[in-house]
This record gives structure tokens, C-alpha cells and sequence, in this order.
């Protein structure tokens, strides 16, 4: 058995100073046992900070606070790598800045983030990406190259190694697109195909089926569960929809998850 400290590790009120749990080493799936209760270890890959270059921080903060609330320990990762570019989300135009998406991320995990390199799958249950045009454009090119993209390498390595030993994965808004290209063949859902007001970008679930994955329109509250590929996604702000009804539907994710964990 090895020894893990707890402390700094898990949230909410199971977080007891001091105490010591205990699991088996290699032990996959199986999270930690405190006083009775099994805590799920999430990893989160984070993109930036901020919805036009980075991370949409509401569905970051909606994925922590879900998390937070099931009693499941939480790390965050990002790659330490330079953003594609920086946008002033005051005019919503790209600057001549440069800044760095591990930095970035660090405003979202209060400075709690490790390289993305470091993540260990066997340490975790499941892996959570949130959305936000860094995931376009940090995680992917999915916002250059369109239909072409291809996803960053250690994403699409990790993406495939959680699924690999059967752990399951998360992703919303424009982040299943990267689980279209690691996963061929998922179901997974951004919302609508139907463009409106309310599902601007509903282009983005043809396109998905073009790439050979299958599409389940769903509403901002739902979800979809690809049983198959222990895959869980949902729309968030791929809807023009109220904040709360975004992290409605992001609870309803971390929710699915978690019962797959």
C-alpha cells in the first residue's frame, strides 16, 4: 500500500487536515477511501483563460464547483505552450501580445496547475476539458483549419490513453470536437444542428457528422452518453442560453460522469 496525504487534494467538506488515505499502488479506478466514502480524483485540461483565446471560464468555474459539490478531488492541467493569439475581450480583436496558456490557466486554478505533461492517467478516474475558443485554438486548430484540424498531440494522446483503459472522459461546448478526431466514430453532441439565434453555431454539429461521428441534438440542460466510449458531453455555451442554464447543464455532465467513474 502507499501512502497519499489528502491534504490540498480533496475538496469540499471531505477535506480533513492531516489525514492520510490509503490505496492500493497502481490502482486504477478506484479513487480514495475516507471514512467510508470513495473520492473520485478528476483531472481538468484547461486552454487559457478567458472565452476568445482561452478557456470559457463560466464553464470552468461550473465544471469546479459541480465537482466540488460531489466531494471529487481535483487537478488542473494546461500545456506550456504559447496561444495561438491574444484577444482583447473588449473589442473581441486579436492584440500583438503574447501569452502563454499554462500562465493563462493559472488565473482559473489559482495558481494550482501543473504542465500538462505531467498528467499521469493511472492517478485518475476521469478527465474533464471545458470549452471556450482555446480549445479552437490552443488544444486544436479547429478555428483555422475548419473540417482539417488536427488536435494538439499531448491532447489527443491523453484523450486516447483515458479512453484506452476505460476511463471516462467529459467535454463541452466546442471541446468534443476534439474527441471527434481522437475517438472516430463517438457520438457526442454540441447542442443543435439547426441554426437560429439561440444555436449560432449549429454548423459545428454537421461538420461533426461529415467527420463520421454521430450528432444527438440535445437541449442546454442535457446531455449525451456515448456508453460505448464512456463519453459525456453537453452544449453549454454553444447556446446563446442564461448563464444558469449553462451550469445547469454542465452539473448535468459532471453528474454522468462521475456515475461512469
Amino acid at each position: 500500500m502507499e501512502k497519499v496525504h489528502t491534504k490540498n487534494y480533496v475538496t469540499g467538506p471531505l477535506t480533513i487536515p492531516g489525514l492520510w488515505a490509503q490505496r492500493p499502488v497502481g490502482t486504477i479506478n478506484q479513487g480514495f477511501l475516507i471514512q467510508g466514502v470513495m473520492v473520485k480524483c478528476i483531472a481538468i485540461v484547461l486552454s487559457g483563460c478567458g472565452v476568445y483565446d482561452g478557456t470559457e471560464i463560466h464553464e470552468a468555474s461550473a465544471v469546479l464547483v459541480h465537482l466540488s459539490r460531489a466531494g471529487a478531488k481535483v487537478q488542473m492541467f494546461a500545456p506550456d505552450m504559447d496561444q495561438m493569439h491574444v484577444v482583447n475581450h473588449c473589442e473581441g480583436k486579436p492584440t500583438a501580445e503574447k501569452r502563454n496558456v499554462l500562465q493563462e490557466s493559472a488565473r482559473i486554478a489559482r495558481g494550482d496547475v501543473s504542465d500538462l505533461t505531467k498528467l499521469d492517467i493511472t492517478a485518475f478516474d476521469a478527465l474533464v476539458i471545458p470549452g471556450g475558443f482555446g480549445v479552437a485554438k490552443n488544444l486544436s486548430d479547429w478555428a483555422v483549419k475548419g473540417k482539417e484540424y488536427t488536435v494538439q498531440p499531448q491532447v489527443e494522446k491523453l484523450i486516447k490513453g483515458f479512453h484506452g483503459v476505460g476511463k471516462p472522459l467529459a467535454m463541452c461546448c466546442i471541446s468534443p470536437v476534439l474527441a471527434a478526431r481522437a475517438l472516430p466514430g463517438c457520438e457526442i453532441t454540441v447542442g443543435q444542428d439547426s441554426e437560429c439565434e439561440r444555436w449560432p453555431y449549429a454548423q459545428t454539429a454537421t461538420t461533426m457528422t461529415e467527420l463520421g461521428c454521430k450528432h444527438v441534438n440535445k437541449n442546454v440542460g442535457e446531455v449525451h452518453v456515448d456508453v460505448k466510449n464512456k463519453l459525456v458531453t453537453t452544449s453549454a455555451f454553444m447556446c446563446n442560453a442564461p448563464i444558469h442554464e449553462v451550469f445547469d447543464g454542465v452539473g448535468v455532465m459532471v453528474t454522468e460522469l462521475l456515475k461512469l467513474a
